[in-house]
């Protein structure tokens, strides 16, 4: 790289500047204060630890994500992280050691060695909530209202709530009799909704309930009524599906009732997860974005490898989304006050007031002209130091 290319960052990989940043750490604040209004206690994992840590709870997508050094101490493999979600899994289940429903939030970036998709930064600032210890609908309820919650304190607006469940899928592969790469191609053409793919995939399959179940998959898509057709199409499927459908109207029912307005949008062929995720799988959509701005669902026994089973669920955004996302007026700031370059005793103090008050001074340094933001300036009053306004430029 030449001296003039030294500037360059990596691609995928963005630093933030003025007023941006400003405004990120701003609601990286208000979302850990609304998390711990809900009951949700922050915790700090490290960026990076032993590759078997970090990676053992995950599937191979988000090993592939992950970039992995050696440590010069131990000579083991080590992982930047790529999610913190498993982090907070073995803190749940090592760490803290309570058998009561546990509520942890987090924010911390994480780093991936390709983006997720186009528009997916490869330095994301992870934000989200996990809530561990609970099996019934009301702690997914919970998540849910949480992340919709997020984003409203991010002023996103038009946001529709989709809604799925793994054990749909999971119930009705299993009696396919498919071999591995006959499953993922079965699997691919569901996330595309390539329905005549779906059709030659499936011709090997001896079932033709089975063939039905897993093509309706694809179609099974839309609002409310999504729901009474698939009881229809699904008729005769194992009880963990009818169980899987029942979950996602008590889910919807208990989401509209504290939200009468949401968009609920229903996907019982999503996938999104599927071989890290248990149950219910819920993600936010927004017409500007290309793909969801925030998700997530159930990953039950998650802690087992740390030595203790636990039921959980949990959601997770990027910070960088919700600040791209979010209404420029938000960056706008108050303007900080010019305080002249002086030794004195009474300035010091006054300008140490008006910063415990939350307001913002700028010293003037020799030979500065007018640093930028400032709209007002410190001077000599009758009664002390005064603010009083700029003169107009």
């Amino acid at each position: 790289m030449s001296k003039a290319d030294r500037w360059l960052l990596p691609d995928g990989v963005e630093e933030l500047l003025p007023p941006r940043a400003g405004y990120a750490e701003q609601l990286r604040r208000c979302l850990l204060d609304l998390y711990d209004s809900w009951g949700y206690e922050f915790v700090m994992p490290p960026l990076l630890e032993f590759t078997d840590s970090l990676l053992i709870t995950s599937g191979r997508d988000l090993d592939l994500l992950t970039y992995k050094v050696t440590d010069q101490l131990s000579g083991r493999a080590l992982a930047i992280r790529a999610d913190i979600t498993p982090q907070v899994a073995r803190i749940d289940a090592h760490s803290l050691h309570r058998d009561s429903p546990v509520r942890l939030c987090y924010a911390g970036s994480v780093l991936h060695t390709r983006a997720k998709s186009l528009l997916a930064s490869r330095s994301p600032i992870q934000v989200g909530a996990e809530l561990y210890g609970d099996t019934g609908i009301d702690s997914d309820t919970e998540i849910v209202l949480l992340m919709l919650e997020t984003l409203r304190v991010a002023k996103l607006d038009n946001v529709t709530l989709d809604l799925g469940h793994v054990a749909i899928y999971r119930a009705i592969i299993d009696l396919a009799g498919l071999d591995s790469t006959s499953e993922q191609e079965v699997f691919d053409a569901l996330q595309r909704k390539a329905s005549a793919d779906l059709t030659e995939i499936l011709s090997v399959v001896p079932d033709a309930r089975v063939r039905d179940w897993l093509q309706a998959l694809s179609e099974l898509h839309g609002d409310e009524s999504v729901l009474a057709t698939a009881r229809e199409r699904l008729q005769g499927a194992p009880a963990a599906v009818v169980a899987a459908i029942d979950e996602l109207a008590a889910v919807a029912r208990a989401v509209r009732a504290r939200l009468p307005s949401v968009r609920i949008y229903f996907d019982l062929g999503e996938l999104r997860g599927y071989h890290y995720h248990t149950g219910l799988l819920f993600a936010a959509l927004v017409p500007e974005w290309g793909e969801p701005v925030a998700n997530g669902g159930r990953y039950d026994r998650v802690g087992a490898v740390f030595g203790r089973a636990r039921p959980a669920t949990g959601f997770s955004t990027d910070l960088k989304a919700l600040i791209a996302l979010g209404r420029d007026e938000q960056t706008a700031r108050p303007g900080a006050i010019l305080a002249p370059a002086t030794g004195d005793a009474s300035l010091w103090e006054a300008a140490q007031a008006l910063r415990a008050r939350g307001e913002r001074v700028v010293f003037a340094l020799s030979g500065q002209e007018l640093p930028d933001g400032c709209d007002r300036q410190l001077v000599p009053g009758t009664s002390g130091w005064e603010v009083v306004a700029l003169p107009a430029h």
